[in-house]
């Protein structure tokens, strides 16, 4: 478990040190453009599309040891040929590359953390692994800025060289690893992969759940550097440094608070967990209205936008000891790399189409934008109750059956009725 947080860390230290770099390498320091630039940006996110469907049958019939080895071995060579890379052919096809493997590594992590773990401790170690990749992109991100010079092309070579070698690092860290001890599903059929993804939509809480991820992923994580950020410009008159200020308040909240908000966490109901979150983000976007659309005065303004990020790192602490392990929950025995690969593929369309969507809103229908995502927030708390009536007990309060168990209790339902 701890060589699965060291790759956790450190995968999100190199995205934190070269991808909000990206623009500036491809656009300024390449000569190739703006739209090259956007290309680029654009390739990540249809890469992962692509992967992440294949990426389960992989995860499911080979294990997920090798499937993220073969992921860090791809960003590798992608991260070393981007820095290298001068054409726009070459850029794009490297860019392809490093997000498809930098997306695959996130199922097959979330597999290898369900398999090393129990029902009881697993809330525990994905808030610790969401808590190691907010740590690593904001390090990342940091010693990168330092680190780079829009004058000088080696400077950006030396960064994606560093980031592949970090990857390459991580597969000699990864390959000592010797659990899961039954990496591969034996027995599977060829066709299994498939029937798969036939009985994973007929598992009606976890297509509960995906839509349900969609809309968490949509109406905050596809906003925050998109249409929240141009929303807070335009219409909260925002500098770019008070907007920094806002995105490290929503990191040093989810550094800060994780593991006292797991504790809170640990001994509730996931499903109502999740509609709070629905609740502390429907205050985030009111203070957003207030700030932007309020007569207010600008340092008055730039709080209320510290606290609107906050308030979203408030709720990110409260989902991630919550979501992933109730994924892991949902899923049949040696089917975790199928439903984590399904999941991951939801949030990559929800962070695809939510700056798509939020972006324009945001700089120019500026009342319209506050009302479409406190909607949003308060279909989470809807979604997340109907969710809850779907769920055994074990599913929706793991750590409350477990006691009852270790004290030699008897639980007053079945584990497959629901609360």
């Amino acid at each position: 478990m701890r060589r699965i947080h060291v790759s956790n860390a450190l995968g999100a230290f190199g995205l934190g040190f070269t991808v909000p770099y990206l623009y500036v390498y491809v656009a300024q320091v390449r000569d190739l453009g703006a739209m090259t630039a956007g290309l680029v940006l654009a390739v990540f996110a249809v890469a992962a599309l692509v992967v992440l469907p294949f990426a389960g049958r992989a995860i499911v019939r080979r294990g997920p040891l090798p499937v993220l080895l073969g992921a860090l071995v791809t960003a590798a060579v992608g991260s070393l040929s981007l820095g290298l890379a001068a054409g726009a052919t070459t850029v794009l096809l490297s860019a392809a590359a490093l997000g498809a493997g930098q997306a695959v590594m996130q199922p097959a992590l979330a597999t290898m953390i369900v398999d090393c773990s129990s029902t009881e401790n697993r809330s525990r170690a994905f808030a610790t692994q969401f808590f190691l990749q907010n740590l690593g992109l904001g390090v990342g991100g940091l010693i990168g800025g330092h680190l780079v010079d829009a004058d000088r092309a080696g400077s950006f070579t030396l960064l994606f060289s560093i980031q592949a070698v970090m990857f390459l690092l991580l597969v000699g860290v990864m390959a000592t690893v010797r659990r899961p001890r039954a990496p591969k599903v034996e027995g599977v059929p060829a066709g299994a992969a498939k029937g798969s993804w036939k009985q994973l939509l007929g598992n009606r809480a976890m297509v509960q759940l995906c839509v349900l991820g969609f809309v968490l992923f949509f109406a905050c994580y596809g906003q925050f550097e998109s249409g929240l950020s141009a929303y807070g410009v335009e219409a909260a008159g925002l500098s770019t440094s008070a907007l920094g200020t806002a995105l490290a308040a929503n990191t040093a909240v989810i550094v800060v608070a994780q593991f006292a908000v797991l504790r809170f966490v640990e001994r509730r109901r996931r499903s109502r967990v999740i509609a709070g979150v629905g609740i502390v983000w429907a205050v985030a976007w009111g203070v957003a209205g207030f700030a932007g659309l309020g007569q207010v005065s600008q340092s008055m303004a730039t709080a209320a936008f510290v606290c609107t990020y906050s308030l979203f790192g408030l709720g990110e602490a409260m989902l991630s000891p919550t979501v992933a392990p109730l994924v892991a929950d949902l899923a049949p025995e040696g089917m975790a790399g199928q439903y984590n690969s399904a999941f991951a593929l939801v949030k990559q369309l929800a962070l695809a189409v939510g700056p798509a969507v939020g972006g324009p809103m945001g700089a120019s229908l500026h009342a319209a934008y506050v009302v479409v995502f406190l909607g949003f927030s308060l279909g989470i708390v809807v979604l997340a109750v109907r969710l809850g009536r779907g769920l055994t007990v074990v599913q929706d309060q793991p750590g409350v059956v477990s006691r009852v168990v270790a004290r030699g209790g008897v639980s007053s339902e079945p584990a497959g009725v629901r609360a």
